[in-house]
């Protein structure tokens, strides 16, 4: 099914070319003076200096030979040389109607579906998630919805950080505490426990103590370091620790970011890259890639044309180390052998970017990734407090996701209450979905890219541009719907819309008509907020329509039967969007 801004370009083809220009300077876009027209085409603005007329005489003739037109009821030439555009009712119901019969609301799939990893989450075991994953998990879930919802075939990793400097702090400061475990007795020679030493609330205390006593124990640290060599040598009784860190982590990660309604595919971790590193050091040194300088292996990434200088790619310290950088270049190897990717799409930190770039060059100047891979970094800002800073507890430490989202429900919860008499607890399950909404709404609604102001309070708001508002469109959808089957009414798949009456349900339809539009802009640009834009202003749309209309009070049974019709679309759209988003709508609110 094409796009309404690909039928309109289609419309105004013969009326181009009769006239004798080109046909690729037509460009509609959507009018941002809505007051003026629906849609607006620039072309003759762009043709002008190559026909040497001016672009007010190359409109009045595109708009004379559209004369006739069954899908514009108006098109005006007005100065200097825009062409305005509005369409024709009956044509645009006619539209909406096969999007509503559309399984995939008039989006065409892809035509090459592509094999799409995408590198999101990136939460460090044996510590809880806290405000600083929450972008990474919300935008990289979005993106990967997106981009299934397009066609393609997607596999979500979340690249754990469990191989590092952390994992000998936790050995260590374990030994310290409970010194006669069997993985210490060094003439132990039995089976490990299969029962981990500690539990969660216990590992998430051993780390911060840990990580606290390496900054003034100079010795504690030593013994970390040596401790992650002999982790990274395959010494068996650390191994089995690791082991049991990792068990225990996982079980808690996954109920965390399943809380966020956030899921992964696959749940490797820098680990499972490491038994390729010695052949990777081994190739680009054969390649004659890499070469020493200060004792460590660089690889040289600057290219004709840079702007700027960038430093070599280290992959490999002096010490003989391997570094972030050739994890993740191993981890590029190992998805080569297991996924032959057409595309990888990395959700991260925007300070990650010089880091993305040496990795990406190195990947294909080495081979590493085929020339024509496509290697995306989707680099986001920082989440805030009202101060400007990242967000942070009141008594500066860093809020773990878990208490964000619980404030976040109280929010929703006591807006809930001022208003409704709901019993505790089917207010608890619902204000849980509207919180999760108003969290990943505040988030996603902004440009990745951006840093942003983390507002609890106007986040679940249940006015203007938040989540609950959303929310609250749809539930007052389901409301009248179900109100309508109480009358008696009997929602027909057969029935078919009729022309828009007025200036508010025409807002409704064109609003519809633009989901496949705005669906490819979103997968382009790789960008959620885009979806947030669309939603937001359906439910503009919608609730002025639903204020200016008697919906169900409505006496043309054929016009009541398109309303109803008309809201099951706009219901339908809606879920279907948020659903990208992350999140659900409750029955009630």
């Amino acid at each position: 099914m094409k796009t309404i801004l690909d039928l309109i370009v289609e419309e105004l083809k013969p009326a181009f070319t009769g006239c004798g220009y080109d046909e690729k300077y037509i460009r509609v876009t959507v009018s941002n003076r809505p007051d003026l027209c629906e849609y607006q085409c620039n072309g003759a603005m762009a043709a002008a200096k190559a026909y040497k007329k001016k672009p007010i005489d190359i409109a009045n003739e595109v708009v004379e030979k559209t004369a006739g037109s069954k899908m514009f009821s108006e098109i005006n030439a007005v100065m200097p040389g825009f062409i305005n555009i509005r369409l024709n009712p009956c044509y645009l119901a006619s539209y909406v109607q096969q999007v509503a019969e559309d399984e995939k609301l008039g989006l065409n799939a892809a035509k090459k579906p592509e094999t799409i990893i995408i590198d999101y989450g990136g939460a460090n075991v044996a510590k809880p998630l806290h405000v600083g994953h929450l972008r990474s998990a919300v935008i990289g879930e979005s993106i990967k919805r997106i981009s299934r919802y397009m066609g393609h075939h997607v596999i979500s990793d979340v690249h754990l950080g469990d191989w590092g400097l952390q994992m000998g702090l936790i050995i260590e400061e374990l030994h310290d505490r409970q010194p006669d475990l069997v993985y210490f007795d060094p003439d132990y020679t039995g089976e490990y426990p299969s029962e981990p030493p500690f539990t969660i609330s216990e590992l998430e205390d051993i780390y911060p103590a840990a990580s606290a006593k390496s900054k003034v124990d100079a010795a504690f640290r030593e013994r970390a370091q040596q401790a992650t060599f002999k982790l990274q040598s395959g010494y068996a009784p650390f191994h089995a620790i690791w082991k049991h860190i990792m068990n225990v982590s996982l079980k808690d990660l996954k109920k965390n970011y399943g809380n966020l309604n956030v899921s992964f595919d696959l749940w490797k971790g820098e680990s499972d890259a490491q038994p390729y590193i010695p052949g990777l050091i081994e190739d680009l040194q054969k390649k004659g890639l890499a070469y020493e300088s200060d004792g460590a292996l660089v690889v040289d990434i600057a290219q004709e044309g840079d702007a700027k200088e960038y430093p070599p790619c280290i992959v490999r310290k002096s010490d003989g180390a391997a570094l972030y950088a050739t994890s993740d270049l191993a981890t590029i190897i190992e998805r080569e052998q297991d996924f032959h990717p057409d595309r990888y799409i990395y959700v991260v930190d925007k300070r990650q970017e010089l880091h993305f770039i040496q990795v990406f060059r190195v990947a294909k100047k080495s081979g590493i990734a085929k020339a024509d891979t496509e290697l995306d970094f989707i680099g986001f800002g920082t989440m805030n407090g009202k101060d400007g800073k990242p967000f942070k507890t009141r008594d500066g430490g860093v809020l773990r996701l878990q208490a964000l989202r619980e404030q976040i429900n109280d929010e929703v919860y006591k807006k809930m209450m001022e208003n409704r008499d709901y019993g505790e607890e089917e207010a608890r399950e619902i204000s849980a979905k509207v919180g999760l909404a108003a969290l990943k709404y505040g988030d996603l609604s902004n440009q990745a890219s951006k840093d942003y102001i983390f507002d609890i309070e106007r986040f679940a708001s249940f006015e203007g541009n938040t989540g609950p508002y959303i929310l609250y469109t749809i539930v007052r959808i389901k409301s009248l719907l179900a109100k309508y089957k109480e009358q008696g009414g009997v929602l027909n798949e057969d029935t078919k819309l009729l022309a828009p009456a007025n200036e508010s349900e025409t807002g409704v339809y064109l609003t519809l008509s633009r989901f496949a539009d705005m669906m490819e802009t979103a997968y382009k640009e790789l960008a959620p907020h885009k979806i947030c834009q669309y939603i937001y202003e359906l439910s503009e749309s919608f609730n002025h329509f639903y204020h200016e209309t008697k919906i169900l009070l409505e006496e043309d049974e054929k016009r009541k039967a398109s309303y109803i019709k008309l809201l099951s679309l706009v219901q339908k759209v809606l879920e279907s969007c948020i659903d990208l988003l992350g999140f659900e709508a409750p029955d009630k609110m």
